[in-house]
Protein backbone atom coordinates (compact mmCIF):
# COMPACT_ATOMS: atom_id res chain seq x y z
CA UNK A 1 0.00 0.00 0.00
CA UNK A 2 2.76 2.30 1.18
CA UNK A 3 4.17 1.78 -2.65
CA UNK A 4 1.25 2.25 -4.01
CA UNK A 5 1.04 5.71 -2.54
CA UNK A 6 4.44 6.36 -3.75
CA UNK A 7 3.92 5.84 -7.10
CA UNK A 8 0.82 7.75 -7.45
CA UNK A 9 2.64 10.83 -5.85
CA UNK A 10 4.82 10.49 -8.15
CA UNK A 11 2.85 10.52 -10.95
CA UNK A 12 0.70 13.74 -9.16
CA UNK A 13 4.06 15.75 -9.62
CA UNK A 14 5.29 14.24 -12.64
CA UNK A 15 1.44 15.63 -14.08
CA UNK A 16 2.06 18.81 -12.08
CA UNK A 17 5.57 19.60 -13.66
CA UNK A 18 4.02 18.80 -17.03
CA UNK A 19 1.24 21.48 -16.95
CA UNK A 20 3.79 24.23 -15.83
CA UNK A 21 6.14 23.09 -18.04
CA UNK A 22 4.11 22.94 -20.95
CA UNK A 23 1.75 25.91 -20.72
CA UNK A 24 -0.02 27.47 -24.11
CA UNK A 25 -0.02 31.14 -24.43
CA UNK A 26 -1.39 33.17 -27.12
CA UNK A 27 0.94 36.11 -28.47
CA UNK A 28 -1.18 37.79 -30.21
CA UNK A 29 -1.95 41.58 -29.33
CA UNK A 30 -4.83 43.79 -29.27
CA UNK A 31 -4.71 46.30 -32.68
CA UNK A 32 -5.73 49.84 -31.78
CA UNK A 33 -4.60 53.50 -33.37
CA UNK A 34 -4.69 51.84 -37.11
CA UNK A 35 -6.93 51.62 -39.52
CA UNK A 36 -8.14 47.97 -40.88
CA UNK A 37 -9.94 47.67 -44.11
CA UNK A 38 -10.64 45.01 -46.60
CA UNK A 39 -10.26 46.53 -50.77
CA UNK A 40 -13.23 45.26 -53.34
CA UNK A 41 -13.09 46.34 -56.82
CA UNK A 42 -16.33 46.45 -58.28
CA UNK A 43 -15.85 48.35 -61.43
CA UNK A 44 -18.15 46.92 -64.22
CA UNK A 45 -15.92 45.29 -66.15
CA UNK A 46 -15.69 41.49 -67.87
CA UNK A 47 -14.58 38.73 -65.58
CA UNK A 48 -10.58 37.46 -67.02
CA UNK A 49 -7.17 37.81 -66.52
CA UNK A 50 -6.91 40.87 -68.57
CA UNK A 51 -9.12 42.78 -65.82
CA UNK A 52 -7.51 41.10 -62.74
CA UNK A 53 -5.27 43.57 -60.35
CA UNK A 54 -1.76 42.02 -60.31
CA UNK A 55 -0.36 44.80 -57.86
CA UNK A 56 -1.84 46.90 -55.27
CA UNK A 57 -0.18 49.60 -53.30
CA UNK A 58 -1.36 51.65 -50.56
CA UNK A 59 -0.11 54.76 -49.30
CA UNK A 60 2.93 53.53 -52.06
CA UNK A 61 3.60 50.38 -50.32
CA UNK A 62 2.82 47.21 -52.00
CA UNK A 63 -0.21 44.94 -50.34
CA UNK A 64 -0.73 42.75 -53.52
CA UNK A 65 1.07 41.39 -56.40
CA UNK A 66 0.17 38.31 -59.03
CA UNK A 67 0.96 35.94 -56.05
CA UNK A 68 -2.32 37.22 -54.51
CA UNK A 69 -4.31 38.77 -57.63
CA UNK A 70 -7.31 41.17 -57.31
CA UNK A 71 -10.14 39.55 -59.04
CA UNK A 72 -13.17 41.03 -60.92
CA UNK A 73 -16.07 41.23 -58.34
CA UNK A 74 -13.94 40.02 -55.36
CA UNK A 75 -11.97 41.04 -52.43
CA UNK A 76 -8.47 41.26 -50.84
CA UNK A 77 -7.12 40.38 -48.41
CA UNK A 78 -8.33 36.43 -49.61
CA UNK A 79 -7.55 32.79 -47.65
CA UNK A 80 -9.54 32.72 -45.32
CA UNK A 81 -12.61 34.36 -43.44
CA UNK A 82 -12.25 37.71 -41.05
CA UNK A 83 -8.88 38.78 -42.67
CA UNK A 84 -7.90 42.90 -43.04
CA UNK A 85 -4.69 44.17 -43.94
CA UNK A 86 -3.91 47.12 -41.57
CA UNK A 87 -2.58 51.20 -42.73
CA UNK A 88 -2.18 53.92 -40.89
CA UNK A 89 -5.49 56.56 -39.72
CA UNK A 90 -6.81 59.47 -42.22
CA UNK A 91 -5.89 60.02 -45.78
CA UNK A 92 -4.97 57.03 -47.84
CA UNK A 93 -3.72 56.98 -51.16
CA UNK A 94 -5.02 53.46 -53.09
CA UNK A 95 -3.03 52.29 -56.74
CA UNK A 96 -4.06 49.65 -58.48
CA UNK A 97 -2.46 48.46 -61.56
CA UNK A 98 -4.52 45.86 -64.23
CA UNK A 99 -3.25 43.04 -66.08
CA UNK A 100 0.03 40.99 -66.44
CA UNK A 101 1.51 44.48 -68.13
CA UNK A 102 0.77 45.95 -64.70
CA UNK A 103 -1.35 49.24 -66.48
CA UNK A 104 -1.78 51.63 -63.48
CA UNK A 105 -5.89 52.23 -63.76
CA UNK A 106 -6.72 53.83 -60.26
CA UNK A 107 -4.87 56.27 -58.43
CA UNK A 108 -7.46 57.86 -55.79
CA UNK A 109 -7.36 58.52 -52.43
CA UNK A 110 -10.01 58.50 -49.48
CA UNK A 111 -10.09 58.36 -45.34
CA UNK A 112 -9.47 55.86 -43.65
CA UNK A 113 -10.82 55.15 -39.76
CA UNK A 114 -9.53 53.63 -36.63
CA UNK A 115 -10.93 50.10 -36.99
CA UNK A 116 -12.74 48.01 -39.47
CA UNK A 117 -14.02 48.64 -42.84
CA UNK A 118 -14.77 48.15 -46.28
CA UNK A 119 -13.52 49.56 -49.39
CA UNK A 120 -15.51 49.56 -52.47
CA UNK A 121 -13.56 50.98 -55.90
CA UNK A 122 -16.29 50.95 -58.32
CA UNK A 123 -14.99 53.40 -60.80
CA UNK A 124 -11.18 53.67 -62.21
CA UNK A 125 -11.79 57.80 -62.51
CA UNK A 126 -13.86 57.88 -58.90
CA UNK A 127 -12.85 57.75 -55.19
CA UNK A 128 -13.61 54.26 -53.49
CA UNK A 129 -16.65 54.21 -51.34
CA UNK A 130 -15.29 53.16 -47.57
CA UNK A 131 -18.26 51.89 -45.44
CA UNK A 132 -17.87 50.77 -41.68
CA UNK A 133 -17.81 47.01 -41.19
CA UNK A 134 -19.53 47.13 -38.63
CA UNK A 135 -17.31 45.67 -35.91
CA UNK A 136 -17.91 44.32 -33.14
CA UNK A 137 -20.49 41.69 -34.20
CA UNK A 138 -23.21 40.82 -31.49
CA UNK A 139 -23.79 37.26 -31.35
CA UNK A 140 -27.08 35.51 -30.07
CA UNK A 141 -26.06 33.44 -26.95
CA UNK A 142 -28.87 30.34 -26.24
CA UNK A 143 -29.30 27.26 -24.82
CA UNK A 144 -29.81 25.43 -27.86
CA UNK A 145 -29.55 26.09 -31.43
CA UNK A 146 -29.69 29.52 -32.45
CA UNK A 147 -31.83 30.61 -35.86
CA UNK A 148 -30.57 33.63 -36.83
CA UNK A 149 -27.79 34.76 -39.35
CA UNK A 150 -26.93 38.38 -40.83
CA UNK A 151 -26.72 39.91 -44.04
CA UNK A 152 -25.31 42.71 -45.15
CA UNK A 153 -26.77 44.26 -48.64
CA UNK A 154 -25.07 46.77 -50.62
CA UNK A 155 -26.13 48.90 -53.95
CA UNK A 156 -23.15 48.62 -56.83
CA UNK A 157 -25.33 48.41 -59.53
CA UNK A 158 -24.93 50.12 -62.73
CA UNK A 159 -27.19 50.92 -65.55
CA UNK A 160 -24.90 50.58 -68.43
CA UNK A 161 -21.40 51.47 -69.42
CA UNK A 162 -20.25 54.18 -66.89
CA UNK A 163 -23.58 54.99 -65.19
CA UNK A 164 -24.61 54.21 -61.48
CA UNK A 165 -28.07 52.98 -60.89
CA UNK A 166 -30.35 55.94 -59.68
CA UNK A 167 -32.86 53.12 -58.49
CA UNK A 168 -33.64 53.04 -54.15
CA UNK A 169 -33.40 48.47 -53.92
CA UNK A 170 -35.42 46.61 -51.44
CA UNK A 171 -33.89 43.44 -50.72
CA UNK A 172 -36.13 40.82 -49.39
CA UNK A 173 -35.40 37.26 -48.51
CA UNK A 174 -37.83 34.24 -47.62
CA UNK A 175 -37.03 31.22 -45.45
CA UNK A 176 -38.46 27.61 -44.80
CA UNK A 177 -40.42 27.48 -42.40
CA UNK A 178 -41.66 23.81 -42.08
CA UNK A 179 -40.24 20.45 -43.83
CA UNK A 180 -41.18 16.79 -44.43
CA UNK A 181 -39.50 14.14 -42.96
CA UNK A 182 -37.28 13.87 -45.86
CA UNK A 183 -35.99 17.21 -45.23
CA UNK A 184 -38.09 19.04 -48.32
CA UNK A 185 -39.19 22.37 -47.88
CA UNK A 186 -43.38 22.51 -47.39
CA UNK A 187 -44.09 25.74 -46.19
CA UNK A 188 -42.33 28.78 -46.59
CA UNK A 189 -42.54 32.05 -45.45
CA UNK A 190 -44.05 35.42 -46.68
CA UNK A 191 -41.60 37.42 -48.15
CA UNK A 192 -39.58 39.44 -45.81
CA UNK A 193 -37.66 43.03 -46.36
CA UNK A 194 -34.02 42.44 -45.35
CA UNK A 195 -33.47 46.53 -43.95
CA UNK A 196 -34.55 49.24 -46.04
CA UNK A 197 -34.26 50.37 -49.27
CA UNK A 198 -30.48 51.10 -50.51
CA UNK A 199 -29.53 53.56 -53.27
CA UNK A 200 -26.08 53.37 -55.13
CA UNK A 201 -22.90 53.37 -53.17
CA UNK A 202 -25.19 52.54 -49.85
CA UNK A 203 -25.78 49.58 -47.46
CA UNK A 204 -28.37 48.00 -45.13
CA UNK A 205 -25.81 47.59 -42.32
CA UNK A 206 -25.92 44.17 -40.82
CA UNK A 207 -29.90 42.36 -40.93
CA UNK A 208 -30.49 39.53 -38.47
CA UNK A 209 -32.64 36.50 -41.13
CA UNK A 210 -34.00 33.70 -39.91
CA UNK A 211 -32.19 30.14 -40.43
CA UNK A 212 -35.11 27.45 -40.02
CA UNK A 213 -33.17 24.32 -40.48
CA UNK A 214 -34.28 20.88 -41.37
CA UNK A 215 -32.22 18.53 -39.04
CA UNK A 216 -32.56 19.21 -35.10
CA UNK A 217 -28.68 17.84 -34.64
CA UNK A 218 -27.10 19.11 -37.93
CA UNK A 219 -24.72 21.85 -39.04
CA UNK A 220 -27.54 24.25 -38.77
CA UNK A 221 -27.88 25.93 -41.91
CA UNK A 222 -30.73 26.70 -44.63
CA UNK A 223 -31.56 28.08 -48.21
CA UNK A 224 -32.58 31.57 -48.06
CA UNK A 225 -34.25 32.89 -51.38
CA UNK A 226 -33.79 36.35 -52.49
CA UNK A 227 -35.54 38.95 -54.68
CA UNK A 228 -35.20 42.41 -55.20
CA UNK A 229 -38.09 45.43 -55.45
CA UNK A 230 -37.55 48.92 -56.80
CA UNK A 231 -38.97 51.75 -54.54
CA UNK A 232 -39.76 55.24 -56.19
CA UNK A 233 -39.11 58.35 -53.85
CA UNK A 234 -42.30 58.60 -52.40
CA UNK A 235 -41.53 54.71 -51.11
CA UNK A 236 -43.77 53.17 -53.62
CA UNK A 237 -43.25 49.30 -54.35
CA UNK A 238 -43.23 49.97 -58.13
CA UNK A 239 -42.35 45.86 -58.82
CA UNK A 240 -39.25 43.66 -59.14
CA UNK A 241 -36.43 44.71 -60.34
CA UNK A 242 -35.43 43.67 -63.92
CA UNK A 243 -31.92 42.32 -65.09
CA UNK A 244 -30.86 41.31 -68.87
CA UNK A 245 -29.49 37.93 -68.77
CA UNK A 246 -27.20 36.35 -71.00
CA UNK A 247 -29.81 35.28 -73.53
CA UNK A 248 -30.59 39.63 -73.31
CA UNK A 249 -33.72 39.06 -71.85
CA UNK A 250 -35.06 41.12 -69.06
CA UNK A 251 -36.19 39.08 -66.11
CA UNK A 252 -36.98 39.88 -62.12
CA UNK A 253 -34.19 39.29 -60.20
CA UNK A 254 -33.98 35.70 -57.95
CA UNK A 255 -31.42 33.88 -56.60
CA UNK A 256 -30.71 31.52 -53.40
CA UNK A 257 -28.25 31.09 -50.93
CA UNK A 258 -27.18 28.86 -48.25
CA UNK A 259 -27.04 30.45 -44.59
CA UNK A 260 -25.42 29.03 -41.83
CA UNK A 261 -26.58 30.05 -38.15
CA UNK A 262 -24.49 32.47 -36.53
CA UNK A 263 -22.27 33.35 -39.83
CA UNK A 264 -22.79 37.02 -41.61
CA UNK A 265 -22.78 37.69 -45.36
CA UNK A 266 -21.96 40.29 -47.49
CA UNK A 267 -24.35 40.34 -50.25
CA UNK A 268 -23.40 42.86 -53.33
CA UNK A 269 -25.47 43.39 -56.34
CA UNK A 270 -23.18 44.73 -59.18
CA UNK A 271 -22.72 44.81 -62.78
CA UNK A 272 -24.48 45.79 -64.90
CA UNK A 273 -28.93 45.79 -65.22
CA UNK A 274 -28.81 46.87 -68.75
CA UNK A 275 -25.81 45.57 -70.39
CA UNK A 276 -22.47 43.37 -70.56
CA UNK A 277 -21.58 42.54 -68.04
CA UNK A 278 -24.45 41.12 -66.37
CA UNK A 279 -25.55 41.99 -63.10
CA UNK A 280 -25.29 39.48 -60.05
CA UNK A 281 -24.94 39.60 -56.43
CA UNK A 282 -21.72 38.47 -55.09
CA UNK A 283 -21.60 36.97 -51.23
CA UNK A 284 -18.72 37.07 -48.92
CA UNK A 285 -18.49 35.67 -45.45
CA UNK A 286 -17.32 38.12 -43.06
CA UNK A 287 -17.54 35.64 -40.02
Amino acid sequence: MSNLKYISSMLLLIGLMSCDKHVIEYDAEAISGVAEFQLHYFVPVTSGAANNIYKVEINDQLYANDQAALTTYNAIPGGSVGRFYTTGVGATNIKLYQGTDLNLVYDQNCTLTEGKQNIFVYDFDEPPVVIDNGFPYVANVTEHSDTTAWIKFYNFLFEEDDQPTDLRLQYQYQYPIEYNEQGAVIRKSEWTNLGAPVSFGETTGWVPVIVHKSVQISSSYARLDYKIKVIDASGNDTGDLQIMNSSNNFVNYSDWWTAYVGRRYHHVISGMRAAKPTSAVRQFTAL
